[in-house]
């Protein structure tokens, strides 16, 4: 099981970038995706909840980012991206994709690499 994150860079506050993350190596695996989420941290910081979302559940947002992030996912591909919108320089962090699966009764999270995402004034 793999999480590959991307679209982090550099931008300025006020613009927008579009974080993807794709789960592979679960088809056939016997998991099953409870749920999918980003994550940041800064440096010396635990990293903190930004947006999650489970199968067929309803968003989940932290308050700092609600009206300007929206995470959405396609099932089929196994892939989640978090569309960020005016950004501020306080969203500057590393940009952690975690998975949650589960086999059988028992759950498991995976994280991706993450991706640098940051903001400039």
């Amino acid at each position: 099981v793999q999480l590959q994150a991307s679209g982090g860079g550099l931008v300025q506050a006020g613009g927008s970038l579009r974080l993807s993350c794709a789960l592979s190596g679960v088809s056939g695996s016997g998991f099953g995706v409870v749920g999918m989420g980003w994550y940041r941290q800064n440096p010396g910081a635990e990293p903190d909840l930004v947006a999650s979302i489970a199968s067929g559940g309803p968003p989940n947002y932290a308050e700092s980012v609600k009206g300007r992030f929206t995470i959405s996912g396609e099932d089929a591909s196994n892939t989640v991206y978090l569309q960020m919108n005016s950004l501020k320089v306080e969203d500057t962090a590393v940009y952690l994709c975690k998975g949650r699966l589960k086999r059988g009764q028992q759950e498991f999270n995976y994280w991706g690499q993450g991706t640098l995402v940051t903001v400039s004034s």
